[in-house]
């Protein structure tokens, strides 16, 4: 089965726009070819459109959808302790479920094809990327403080059990890692003991990193090192890792990101609203660390558009660095596409022949979009989720003209409503 994208203008992955079909085998996931007049079993029209590689949300916590607009406008730490955590407390199965659903959705009609995330009742979550198409690198999230020995060794041990049970499921289309929430809220004996069982698995680890300062100075003032020498020194920043933020990283951090290949997902919306600080994301590139870019969960952004945050990531990029010109428009797509990619251990992120046919197709028609001087400007700086016409993962269509195919888009805003109504009743 051979799908053809028609008409569009493809971005490639020297940032040039050109004219030209997309011609993807649907039974690999791959792009075959590029070139005039294709031609295949199906075809997407693009006619009007600029088709790009699929987005990729390389940090989120999908089913805190729930809880979209519940707690706004508090501190990072009193915003997880008095709200989001009792919260969460509460959650069923059934939430995790729909919470997730209601992720996917919201993804897939925003031109996002795969994406990482950090939760419980990874069962759930799976079964929901399983229907809706799109990929994955999901976790068991682990947090060790205020729990006993044998309760914090039970969630640890979860989330290794977890990464081995479903990495590999969907067709593949999931893969697993290892997820201790932070350096703060996982003891270095836990982080000593469990980091190498990841590697003996093969998974990469994930873990928030240097996103207030409340992360760095314990760990200064306890072990008398940074945070990221500290991660080192427990084992992690192998190649395949990948942190959430690293707002507060310095020079010496990102020298040892960089030569442990190590990556960063930078989530901007987040830090901006819970005032956790500007990432020196410009310096992170100069030194020749990997960076993606994330959302963040639902609860902290408060939506899940990765056009949004290309936005954000570039005008906070530039307010950080105090240039106009640091962060720029393609630094920030590639960012989005083929640096989360490479972040989160996923296919996809360009369009060419033999890559994944992971792809979003944007209606170019609107006024914001008009004149067109410059598409790659037009995706960071003017183009919104509602421009997503076609959305396209690993060769299937989840998405053809806003309509989303993999789920009921309208089941799953229904129950979205009730069970969040219920949570928050039970919190």
């Amino acid at each position: 089965m051979e799908l053809v994208v028609r008409g569009g203008q493809v971005l490639l992955p020297d940032m040039t726009v050109q004219e030209t079909d997309v011609l993807v085998d649907s039974d690999e996931g791959t792009i075959l070819e590029l070139g005039d007049n294709l031609a295949g079993d199906e075809e997407l029209d693009a006619t009007g459109g600029l088709v790009v590689p699929g987005l990729v949300n390389a940090h989120t916590h999908a089913a805190m959808t729930l809880l979209r607009g519940y707690a706004d406008d508090k501190p990072l730490d009193a915003w997880l302790q008095e709200d989001i955590w009792p919260a969460e407390a509460q959650l069923e199965p059934d939430d995790v479920r729909v919470g997730t659903e209601l992720a996917l959705v919201e993804m897939i009609k925003g031109g996002t094809t795969a994406f990482a995330d950090m939760y419980f009742q990874v069962q759930e979550v799976v079964d929901a990327v399983d229907r809706a198409g799109l990929r994955a690198r999901l976790g068991h999230g682990v947090v060790t403080i205020g729990r006993d020995a044998e309760d914090a060794h039970a969630d640890a041990q979860e989330s290794i059990d977890v990464a081995a049970e479903f990495d590999g499921a969907a067709d593949g289309r999931v893969r697993t890692a290892f997820m201790p929430h932070s350096l703060t809220t996982v003891g270095s004996e836990y982080l000593d003991e469990y980091v190498p069982k990841a590697r003996e698995l093969g998974v990469p680890v994930h873990l928030h990193a240097n996103e207030t300062r409340d992360e760095v100075s314990p760990i200064v003032e306890e072990h008398g090192v940074r945070p990221l020498e500290y991660a080192r020194e427990r084992g992690l920043l192998d190649e395949s890792d990948f942190l959430a933020h690293g707002v507060h990283t310095d020079a010496t951090e990102h020298e040892l990101l960089a030569e442990a290949g190590a990556a960063v997902v930078h989530c901007p919306a987040s830090n901006m609203k819970l005032a956790s600080g500007m990432a020196p994301v410009q310096e992170m590139l100069d030194a020749g660390v990997t960076v993606g870019l994330g959302t963040d969960g639902a609860a902290s952004n408060n939506d899940l558009s990765m056009l949004d945050e290309m936005r954000d990531a570039a005008m906070l990029g530039k307010l950080a660095a105090e240039d106009a010109s640091a962060v720029d428009a393609a630094s920030v797509v590639r960012m989005a596409t083929e640096g989360s990619s490479e972040a989160i251990g996923l296919p996809g992120g360009r369009i060419e022949p033999g890559a994944a046919a992971d792809l979003a197709v944007l209606d170019l028609g609107g006024a914001h979009l008009t004149p067109a001087h410059d598409l790659v400007s037009h995706l960071v700086y003017a183009a919104a989720a509602a421009d997503v016409r076609h959305t396209v993962c690993d060769g299937q269509v989840l998405m053809r003209d806003r309509a989303v195919l993999t789920l009921d888009e309208d089941r799953v805003k229904r129950e979205a409503r009730e069970r969040a109504a219920a949570l928050v009743d039970r919190a």
